[in-house]
């Protein structure tokens, strides 16, 4: 196999270079469909020309407001090869945001596709003005006669420096930042992990992220870059952890990409699975690996063919920094261990001063070399404070990151988290201050705090603190209501907590580490009524174990007391094993309620034939005692 794209190539030239190659072979699935690579060539082609026919060329955004499906995909390869920069926006964020990164991306056209239209329509009610719109779907009679040919880069004048994608990431001031990304930064990415993984044709991946997230990059050209299958996952299916272990095991993907949180939830499903999975490369990035979580995975003999890799990477330097391979021995180490710089970048720990720190010290990671982005649309402050020059080497920039981390006596990375307020949870950057800012704007709001807390280990969850004015009664419903309308659901907290006054450090500063836990109070919840029965009862004291809340009744409701996924797919498997109740995920989704939950399990339970009397055996054995 030829050397995939080099830092002058273009992201889809190599996909159009195996178009040619393996037409007949599969590019894409969705459902039941798939595509070819010569048919999706084709199809993205004809939307391509179109799209140069209305003026798109070099440095053109154009807004891409889409359903996951094999669409979506033809939508940003048409981009690409018209020779613009697609602007991913998820059609599931509130109408607010979707408004702004309309507005601060001011792209020449959008593309939609599917819920995308009913999306953008909620956000032209906010005001912003909208660019000339085009279904992918519903217009398609526009391009469907169009030229199928490649279109020429040469005509448009395309070269790789310049604008391949704007992914918006959330913002210290308030407000999401699109980060620029050209194409030289992508392409060089897949030539330094070349020989890293040794992906080819007979590799199978998922598309599990959204498009909106860098993973995304990694996903989808990754797959197309090397002539693999890309599975796109429906979002319920990404939604749900068995449901997603199955779809790997049916459709033998060989190439994972995951945070290490979903990770654990997979691994956990994986018990409950008897099929053997295909899986070659499991890659980890989106946030701090904790070692110890792989030791269930480690600990099964069907699981030794499959490499576990660490990456540490950031938007702004193209998807992956580090590469770090793991093994068993992992498992029982401390510390979050990323490994090596990739081949084409330099990495440096540096102190306040900007001078290089000692092994074993902690410094902010700085990042230079071919994956640096251009930097932040419309930022230019915010740019120069972020990329700058490289001190130890002229002509070249570096990228600050934020982050920190020693290096070890083998000379790999520690990786230690943020210097500041921005934080990773199951996989999302967030900046809290992004979440603070909308708070702010609420009448009557003095003082606001957002904190990342973990009083339970493994548990990451957002805490809202704040000081309002006397004549202000905030309920716990108002705030989440509040937020909901301008934020995405993994940055909205799960709990707020009013003060008479935030804690203070002797020199006047917010004193965070003196920020109290949670109480009950602080969580949404509704009038107490004492669970009934014995399965009740038992639920009961594992939601509040598992929840960390003080008591939970029967009228209470999963998510709304902190709950999210991924401690429901832990909630489940406890189920499964302390109740022996065949429980699935979608369960939980149906009534989230504590008595509701109940009422379907002893639904199940009659369904599978087995009597009340031994649903109570069950809860009166001594596995079952332990919830």
């Amino acid at each position: 196999m030829q050397a995939v794209p080099t830092q002058a190539q273009l992201i889809h030239s190599r996909f159009e270079q195996l178009a040619a190659a393996q037409p007949k072979a599969t590019a894409l699935v969705y459902e039941d469909k798939s595509l070819s690579y010569l048919d999706l060539n084709k199809r993205a082609n004809r939307l391509a020309h179109y799209l140069r026919q209305c003026g798109v060329g070099p440095e053109s955004r154009i807004a891409l407001c889409a359903d996951r499906s094999l669409e979506m995909i033809v939508g940003l390869l048409a981009i690409l090869k018209a020779g613009g920069a697609y602007v991913p926006i998820d059609p599931t964020y509130p109408a607010d945001r979707l408004a702004f990164m309309l507005e601060d991306s001011a792209p020449q056209m959008i593309l939609t596709y599917g819920s995308g239209r009913d999306a953008l329509a909620a956000g032209s009610r906010t005001g912003a003005a909208m660019a000339p719109v085009v279904d992918i779907q519903r217009d398609a009679i526009r391009w469907s006669d169009a030229n199928a040919d490649n279109p020429d880069p040469r005509d448009a004048g395309l070269a790789a420096h310049n604008l391949a994608y704007v992914i918006y990431t959330s913002g210290s001031t308030g407000k999401p930042k699109g980060v620029m990304v050209e194409h030289r930064n992508v392409t060089r990415l897949f030539g330094s992990t070349e020989s890293l993984f040794g992906f080819g044709p007979g590799d199978v991946w998922t598309m599990l992220h959204s498009f909106a997230f860098d993973f995304s990059v990694w996903e989808v050209w990754g797959a197309l870059s090397y002539g693999g299958r890309l599975i796109v996952v429906p979002r319920h299916i990404a939604r749900s952890i068995d449901s997603f272990y199955h779809l790997v095991v049916s459709e033998q993907v060989t190439v994972l990409n995951m945070t290490p949180s979903a990770f654990a939830s997979f691994s956990n499903v994986q018990e409950q699975e008897p099929r053997p999975h295909a899986l070659r490369q499991v890659v980890f990035g989106g946030e701090a690996l904790q070692p110890a979580t792989l030791a269930p995975w480690y600990a099964r003999a069907v699981n030794q063919a499959t490499q576990l890799v660490n990456m540490y990477g950031i938007t702004e330097t193209t998807v992956h920094v580090t590469y770090r391979a793991l093994s068993p021995l992992d498992a029982g180490a401390t510390g979050s261990p990323i490994g090596q710089r990739l081949a084409d970048l330099k990495l440096y720990l540096l102190d306040p001063a900007m001078e290089p720190v000692p092994p074993g010290t902690v410094g902010e990671i700085y990042v230079g070399g071919a994956g640096v982005a251009r930097g932040y649309l419309h930022r230019p402050e915010l740019t120069a404070e972020r990329f700058m020059p490289n001190p130890f080497v002229p002509q070249e920039r570096l990228y600050r990151s934020g982050d920190l981390a020693r290096r070890l006596p083998s000379g790999e990375l520690d990786f230690l988290g943020r210097a500041d307020q921005q934080v990773k949870i199951r996989g999302f950057r967030i900046e809290l201050g992004e979440i603070e800012a909308r708070l702010r704007e609420l009448p009557g709001m003095r003082e606001v705090a957002v904190l990342a807390r973990e009083d339970v280990p493994g548990e990451r969850r957002l805490v809202a603190y704040y000081v309002a004015r006397d004549d202000c009664d905030f309920s716990v419903a108002s705030l989440i209501e509040a937020l909901t309308t301008q934020l995405p659901e993994y940055m909205v907290p799960a709990a707020y907590m009013r003060l008479d006054a935030m804690p203070l450090t002797s020199n006047g500063k917010l004193d965070r580490a003196a920020l109290p836990a949670p109480d009950n109070d602080a969580y949404l919840s509704r009038t107490y009524v004492a669970p009934e029965g014995e399965l009740e009862q038992a639920l009961a004291l594992l939601w509040a174990e598992l929840l960390s809340v003080d008591r939970v009744g029967r009228l209470d409701n999963f998510f709304e007391l902190g709950g999210h996924s991924l401690l429901a797919v832990r909630m489940i498997n406890r189920v499964q094993k302390e109740l022996r109740i065949q429980a699935q995920l979608a369960t939980i989704f149906q009534d989230a309620t504590l008595a509701g939950f109940a009422e379907n399990l002893v639904a199940l339970v009659m369904a599978a034939s087995r009597s009340p009397q031994e649903l109570e055996q069950a809860l009166r054995a001594p596995h079952g005692a332990s919830a």
